[in-house]
């Protein structure tokens, strides 16, 4: 991953992974270090301030509304916008560990 890749390299990679056997085939490989990710991106997301009190708030808030549909509303845009945080710092953990992995040769040596 040596260098800068401009806007259209990346949308071409992101575009060759929609096919299921990539992403299953990443799956594979990584579930043994899914706990040591799993931490990371806790570690991040808390760094980042996304999990603190104000976070608590708003849980409380929405799953207080008075109004059912209100509140089913308010419940799916929070699950949905944590997945957008969630997946946005997974995706940049995936950078860094891609990134990591490209400075040891396959015999675990730098390069």
């Amino acid at each position: 991953m040596s260098g800068e890749y401009t806007e259209e390299q990346v949308v071409a990679a992101v575009e060759s992974l929609s096919g299921a056997e990539s992403v299953q085939e990443a799956e594979r490989v990584i579930s043994q270090a899914a706990p040591q990710i799993q931490r990371i991106l806790g570690e991040a997301l808390a760094a980042g301030g996304w999990f603190d009190e104000s976070h608590d708030s708003e849980v409380l808030r929405v799953a207080t509304l008075p109004d059912q549909d209100e509140r089913l509303t308010a419940v799916r845009t929070l699950l949905a916008e944590e997945a957008r945080i969630a997946t946005m710092i997974g995706a940049a953990i995936g950078w860094s560990l891609a990134r990591e992995l490209e400075k040891t040769d396959s015999g675990g040596g730098e390069k």
